[in-house]
């Protein structure tokens, strides 16, 4: 969700209890835009909240001009000091995929993991235990690129693509009519394309180069990963992610109010392809 229109976000948000408290919301309102000025973001978001068993953590994103760029991605244990992460890697995602359960909430903290490693002496072969030290900081990065490359969604308008390339924010996007918004596939994943690219050009043929230049929700797998409910009578959409409990996107239908933001404990539900 946009950091300048915070606060009607997080009320537009509430229907999932993704609530704040005042001094939380205060804190956020300023230092924020104290972000976007020091690091000289085109748009700063409140990506969330990862919560921890000692303390949680605050995520804010900062966007340059090309939407669709590497994002910066920030965290805070108090919404006044944040700390710059760095960008994720495969070799992060592979290492961290071994931890289970939740966050503890301490950035130094470090996960003890035993691996088997086998060496060669000669013709015999010897397997020991190798006890591996990661980071929170680092399962932390792997985590949010996950759930950034699976779930963060836009709705259709709210970008478009230059001839040039970049994307960048429509400013006449007014929001999805009323019909449009009922459906999932008005809605787009908020990263590069993947699916796009395995289209043929007879699928492409119907398709709005500027507008439906990225992946749409209506082919995720499994079927089913996503909870699509209308509440305060039609005026509000709420996406809800059953693959990444905790993430809640929202848009009011013909206004420019959309957004999405994760608080949750960073656990991916594995076994949803048996819940559906």
């Amino acid at each position: 969700m946009d950091a300048e229109s915070l606060l009607l976000s997080l009320e537009l948000a509430s229907g999932s209890g993704q609530g704040l408290s005042p001094d939380r919301r205060a804190s956020l309102l300023t230092s924020l835009m104290l972000v976007k000025r020091d690091y000289r973001f085109d748009r700063v978001l409140f990506w969330g909240r990862i919560l921890g068993l000692v303390g949680d953590y605050y995520i804010a994103q900062g966007l340059s001009e090309d939407q669709l760029a590497p994002r910066k991605t920030l965290y805070s244990l108090n919404c006044m000091e944040w700390s710059l992460l760095p960008p994720a890697t495969e070799e992060m995602v592979a290492q961290t995929s071994v931890v289970k359960g939740r966050f503890m909430g301490d950035p130094s903290h470090e996960y003890e993991h035993t691996e088997v490693q086998k060496t060669n002496e000669g013709e015999k072969v010897f397997e020991e235990d190798v006890v591996v030290q990661i980071k929170e900081e680092t399962r932390l990065v792997s985590v949010i690129d996950q759930i950034d490359k699976a779930v963060a969604v836009i709705p259709r308008g709210a970008l478009f693509k230059t001839p040039f390339g970049p994307v960048h924010v429509n400013r006449t996007f007014e929001g999805l009519s009323l019909s449009e918004a009922k459906k999932l596939s008005s809605y787009f994943h908020f990263r590069e394309p993947v699916q796009l690219k395995n289209k043929t050009l007879l699928e492409k043929a119907d398709l709005d180069p500027s507008l439906d230049f990225l992946d749409s929700l209506e082919h995720d797998i499994p079927k089913g990963s996503w909870s699509m409910q209308m509440e305060r009578g039609n005026a509000l959409v709420v996406l809800r992610s059953l693959l990444w409990p905790g993430l809640t996107f929202f848009h009011a239908p013909r206004t420019k109010n959309c957004g999405y933001i994760y608080v949750g404990t960073g656990e991916k539900n594995i076994d949803l392809p048996f819940m559906l």
